[in-house]
């Protein structure tokens, strides 16, 4: 018959348990087992559990302080009647003290006793007795007593308690007490009636199982990507595998075609050369014969012939042959090609170059993304990716597969299908057209799987409309605004004729003010200009002829600059912008001219607007930078806006304005410029005409956009007001 309990035994004495205790990890050990087994890890008691290893401390008070395992010492007990039950021999009966009855013939399952036929009738005929469950004492009642024996009822050890039953739970002491304890020796402790205790603890326990199932089905679903992931692993290893060989079937393919270029250039030099000394010495061959015809013939005339006969013959045989002798001395005898072959093919740096061609790669496909301009309607939207390997470097190569796409939300799914610019150095450009505006899904790959955070969710904004400016959304009462700078986070700078700086939370709320009037750090004199990028913000301070650099809260950092006309200092610095290299461009308004700076002060480059020429600009103010990284000069004294590349190279101009001092490019190209005695601000599209004119301001000074949705600023300076209207 199959042992009905197979976790009966004891892992350390190989016997069933006795007095069997559970450890934290959930083994059970003999009390007796665990006492022989304990060891110290310095003063600690320890005791490590020969089925998982994991060390336990013993508490104070050794093995014996430890939980009882009640439900393993039943399934001990029930495995003793059980195996005495059907191993076929007697069994003495429990009841009769001398056993003169004859062996049991049953069992009470109630009682845990083996019962003779005299005790079996006491119990069948007895009031109380007769209800208790027997089975007979073969497989079948093995199996009986299996299912339907209860463990004994647990009763109060302490002297004078009556055996009362353990039906209470001393929370205090961690004990099961009776009702006798409960008004004696644990009085004053939180006692709760155990099946109170038990239903907490089901609760627990329940609880436990729910959150390790919930757990469970994680980690299933873990496994099955990781076994998804060990298929793709294969699939990659035998694309990669392919790829290395096609790769170096192309290599040993042009090396093939090369070698057979060389060998086929050294055929034609070699016979080109043969051909040359050949011909020379046939040419030598001709003239060696001609001697010889000659200077036989003038030897037999001297041997045989007469007088007359030579006489006759006249100077021929002379003639001809110093002719021939003369022609020798006109040519070179030395051969007209040297033998020499040089074959140069520079394996050695070939070699080295093989040695690291190519590269397989753990790659990182959380790599990293961000976008560069704000997704509209019809205006090409830039995301750039940069590759990195699975220890977080950058890959400076290309040739990875990159796509992206746009996948809109409530437009039954419309996809725009990205162009990918590969730079060679392990960025990607992508550049996406959205076409439906509301909620899309952008979609980054590379080599096939999704980098970090894609799919993405975007919002893409509706095409703008600037044909909507009237009247303003929002009125901002401040004195003296020379300038406007939008945070990323909302809040609005803005430059005061009264030396100093407000700043405003996004609803027009006065935060602090930065700065007062004066010369000294964190001081201004007509602070003219605003550029503000991350924690850093850049302030012209114009009247003082330098540029102040501080943190976003206003604390003084750095100053550059003083008055003069050379490289780094000024008369009147105007405008300032930080481009994407976090360079300064900087407008110098009476010295007419663009300086630019890194980010510290340090001068780099001058565009000088002197002069005459459609190059040249009088007073430049406000500046602006357009998505392909040029320079937009408001050109206060010309009238006019000029354009430079980043390296100061004239582009082109356009606008016929009145006292141009403000000007900002949206993500789309178009230019808000605002007209200092014209009293308004004019819009131009990207291809800079001008399309709209905001007008009824008094004397704008300057214009700036929210990075975040676009509205647009403009310091409305003698009304002493910022105006912002929302597009």
């Amino acid at each position: 018959m199959e042992k009905p309990f197979p976790h009966i035994t004891c892992a350390v004495c190989s016997k069933p348990y006795n007095d069997p205790r559970i450890l934290p990890c959930l083994h059970s050990f003999c009390l007796q087992c665990l006492h022989h087994g304990i060891g110290k890890s310095g003063s600690q008691p320890m005791f490590q559990c020969p089925i998982c290893e994991r060390n336990t401390s013993i508490p104070v008070g050794g093995a014996s302080v430890l939980s009882q395992n009640l439900h393993l010492g039943f399934e001990v007990e029930v495995a003793g009647y059980m195996s005495k039950m059907v191993n076929n021999s007697d069994v003495a009966c429990d009841h009769c003290i001398d056993g003169d009855n004859g062996p049991a013939v049953v069992f009470c399952c109630t009682c845990h006793q083996f019962l003779c036929k005299v005790a079996y009738e006491c119990h069948r005929t007895g009031r109380h007795l007769s209800k208790h469950n027997m089975v007979g004492l073969d497989q079948e009642g093995a199996r009986q007593l299996h299912n339907t024996m209860k463990p004994r009822d647990h009763y109060c050890s302490q002297p004078n308690h009556g055996n009362n039953n353990l039906n209470f739970y001393c929370e205090t002491c961690s004990l099961l007490v009776c009702l006798h304890c409960t008004t004696a020796t644990h009085k004053s402790h939180t006692v709760k009636e155990i099946s109170t205790v038990a239903k907490t603890h089901q609760m627990e326990i329940t609880g436990a199982l729910e959150d390790a199932r919930e757990v469970v089905t994680k980690l299933t679903g873990a496994m099955d990507e990781n076994n998804r992931m060990i298929e793709q692993v294969e699939i990659s290893k035998r694309n990669a595998s392919l790829a290395i060989n096609k790769a170096f079937e192309t290599l040993q393919q042009r090396l093939e075609e090369r070698k057979k270029t060389l060998l086929s250039e050294l055929e034609a030099i070699s016979l080109s050369k043969t051909r040359a000394l050949t011909l020379q010495k046939e040419q030598f061959e001709k003239m060696v014969g001609d001697i010889g015809h000659y200077s036989e013939m003038a030897s037999q005339i001297l041997q045989t012939h007469t007088d007359h006969e030579i006489v006759a013959l006249g100077g021929l045989i002379p003639t001809e042959l110093q002719a021939t002798l003369k022609r020798v001395q006109t040519i070179s005898l030395t051969p007209n090609q040297h033998s020499n072959i040089t074959v140069s093919v520079q394996t050695d740096d070939l070699i080295r170059k093989l040695s690291k061609l190519g590269n397989v790669l753990d790659f990182y496909h959380s790599s990293t993304w961000k976008s560069t301009s704000v997704a509209k309607v019809g205006t090409k939207y830039h995301v750039k990716v940069q590759y990195k390997t699975s220890n977080g470097e950058e890959y400076p190569h290309g040739g990875v597969e990159v796509k992206g796409e746009m996948r809109s939300k409530t437009h039954n799914g419309a996809v725009v299908y990205g162009e990918v610019e590969d730079h060679r150095d392990g960025t990607y450009t992508i550049t996406l057209t959205p076409q439906t505006a509301g909620p899309n899904q952008l979609l980054i790959t590379m080599d096939g799987q999704h980098v970090q955070n894609s799919p993405n969710d975007l919002d893409v904004r509706p095409k703008r409309d600037y044909h909507t400016l009237c009247s303003a959304h929002q009125v901002i009462q401040c004195n003296g605004p020379l300038c406007v700078a939008i945070h990323d986070n909302g809040d609005i700078y803005v430059g005061s004729n009264f030396g100093c700086i407000y700043m405003f939370d996004q609803v027009g709320q006065l935060k602090t003010t930065i700065g007062s009037y004066g010369s000294g750090n964190d001081q201004f004199s007509s602070p003219s200009g605003i550029s503000i990028k991350g924690d850093v913000m850049y302030v012209t301070d114009t009247y003082n002829n330098r540029v102040q650099k501080l943190t976003s809260s206003g604390k003084f950092l750095h100053k550059f600059g003083q008055q003069g006309s050379g490289q780094g200092q000024f008369n009147w610095p105007w405008g300032v912008i930080i481009d994407s290299n976090n360079k300064l461009i900087v407008s110098d308004y009476n010295n007419h001219r663009i300086q630019i700076f890194n980010e510290n002060g340090g001068w780099l480059l001058t565009i000088d607007g002197n002069g005459s020429g459609n190059h040249c600009f009088c007073s430049p103010s406000s500046l602006a930078l357009d998505h392909q990284g040029n320079i937009h000069v408001a050109a206060n004294g010309s009238n006019t806006i000029k354009v430079f590349t980043k390296e100061g190279v004239y582009v082109r101009m356009y606008g016929d304005l009145n006292c141009p001092i403000g000007i900002a490019i949206d993500g789309e190209g178009y230019s808000l410029v605002s007209e200092f005695r014209g009293h308004c601000l004019s819009i131009y599209d990207p291809e800079e005409n001008k399309i709209h004119t905001v007008g009824n301001l008094n004397n704008p000074w300057c214009t700036a956009l929210d990075p975040r949705d676009g509205s647009v600023f403009i310091a409305n300076y003698d009304a002493d007001t910022v105006l912002k209207y929302c597009v």
